[in-house]
């Protein structure tokens, strides 16, 4: 990793049309596309929640991506990013989908 590359941790709260519509699957998809780390699953209430690890810049990307594009059928209402933080490490390995 080059200086000035700096690796970041954030959680996420997606809202709208985002279960049984394959978001996590492509989430978990666009993820490793961007070689992030973290893992995402379905709440009680219908939303989609998750966290991502890596370079600052990718996971930025990924925060636009899951704000407004997410998977094919979804229809993102709301996106929420909160803890964002520096790490020294990824804290998680792969990408996957929790239940």
């Amino acid at each position: 990793m080059s200086a000035g590359t700096s690796l970041v941790s954030v959680d996420f709260e997606i809202f709208g049309h985002v279960q049984g519509v394959c978001f996590r699957m492509y989430t978990e998809s666009e993820g490793l596309r961007l070689g992030l780390v973290g893992w995402v699953k379905n709440t009680s209430s219908g939303t989609v929640v998750g966290q991502v690890q890596g370079q600052a810049d990718m996971v930025e990307e990924m925060k636009v991506w899951l704000s407004k594009e997410g998977s094919p059928s979804s229809r993102i209402t709301r996106a929420s990013f909160t803890n964002q933080r520096s790490i020294d490490k990824m804290e998680i390995s792969g990408f996957k989908t929790r239940f």
